[in-house]
């Protein structure tokens, strides 16, 4: 009673201090889901609200009945999030599943409708299209993509469209087959992009939403540098830039995306490492702003985020590279606004949040971090 009176108090103080409660507006909480990459009990998907005015995160509901929930993606109405799950082991001998989940209340609380095989092992990447009726899924290991309709309740049903990539590329000891590590679907919902490691490619393919069907595309694939390694992309705002970070070789590749054809054209790649750096380190993760500004990757092994500045042309300069504050940062999400970056450090087992600077792009890290077992993806509805 005394600790809610209190923050009810300390809210209504900040409200009505200049540049610290933004005006008179009280302060708001927003919710989101972040996954906890582990076998059994520790598996799970842990909501949390965030205080937006100071970017302090506050446990909530957290859902057991999932394994290895390596990502996550949530319907554009808010209303269902799809997670991976695989129990027992991830990227075994068996298939792992995509589960389907109802959001019952502003707490996080999940329930589970179906599950459906994802077809492949591995599965490290899911997204919904703009309608909310297909849901496409990444498979690493086995190297391929599916895509599965969404029914009413939010439900899953079978696979409609499997599709197996093939080929190799220049490193044989990563790239000796397909291994395709995301699966996003582009603003004007007509086409998903596949982000290939093993084979130097970003394959693309033509939606069909209201059937929830793939079908390659004309321009079927474009390459990125050889022993590149793409691991995952996303598109600008103004839907004209495409950006993929390159897992091998801690690199982002900027492409322009022509929407009325579908094409990708290669534009420049630049380093998400200092110069000189001669460590281990491999890259995960990429996020836009929402006024599309500025562009953040994470480097595992560094243990940093890159941060770049877009210029109106969609090309990249550097701004800097900041510590993460844990080890392996893995997944970025931007909160609504603009104005907090939140970072999954996944071995490191913890959540840390940084301001963003409006304008400049740079990033102040928040005074504590929050505990989670293997933090791997991040989302907020």
């Amino acid at each position: 009673m005394k600790r809610g009176l209190a923050r009810l108090l300390t809210m209504m103080f900040l409200s009505l201090v200049p540049g610290l409660g933004g005006g008179l507006t009280m302060a708001e909480d927003v919710l989101l889901f972040a996954s906890a990459f582990a076998p059994g009990e520790e598996g799970a998907i842990q909501a949390f609200h965030l205080d937006v005015d100071m970017g302090r995160l506050q446990p909530l509901h957290r859902t057991t009945d999932v394994e290895h929930p390596f990502f996550m993606a949530i319907s554009p109405n808010g209303k269902f999030l799809y997670s991976i799950h695989a129990a027992g082991q991830f990227g075994g001998q068996a298939n792992e599943q995509v589960a389907a989940y109802r959001i019952d209340d502003s707490a996080g609380h999940l329930t589970l409708l179906n599950r459906q095989s994802a077809l492949g092992t591995a599965a490290c990447y899911l997204d919904v299209d703009a309608t909310g009726r297909s849901v496409v899924v990444a498979n690493y290991s086995t190297g391929n993509v599916a895509s599965f309709p969404v029914n009413e309740d939010g439900s899953l049903g079978e696979a409609a469209s499997f599709i197996q990539h093939t080929g190799s590329s220049v490193d044989t000891s990563r790239q000796e087959g397909p291994h395709a590590h995301c699966f996003v679907i582009s603003p004007d919902n007509r086409l998903a992009l596949s982000a290939d490691l093993g084979l130097d490619q970003v394959l693309i393919y033509q939606l069909d939403s209201a059937k929830a069907t793939l079908s390659p595309h004309d321009q079927p694939f474009v390459r990125t540098p050889p022993g590149a390694g793409p691991r995952h992309l996303t598109f600008h705002p103004n839907g004209r830039h495409v950006y993929v970070i390159n897992e091998m070789a801690n690199s982002v590749t900027a492409f322009d995306f022509v929407p009325e054809s579908g094409m990708l054209i290669e534009r420049e790649t630049i380093s998400t490492v200092p110069e000189g750096f001669d460590g281990t380190s491999y890259c995960a993760d990429l996020k836009i702003t929402p006024d599309g500004r500025f562009l953040y990757g994470t480097n595992r092994g560094h243990d940093s985020i890159a941060a770049y500045e877009i210029d109106k042309n969609g090309r990249l300069a550097l701004l800097e590279i900041v510590p993460s504050l844990g080890k392996g940062p893995q997944n970025l999400a931007i909160a609504p606004g603009g104005k907090w970056l939140l970072c999954a450090n996944m071995p490191g087992d913890n959540i840390a949040v940084f301001g963003i600077d409006p304008a400049t792009g740079g990033l102040t890290p928040t005074p504590a971090t929050s505990p989670l077992k293997s933090p791997s993806c991040i989302l907020f509805p």
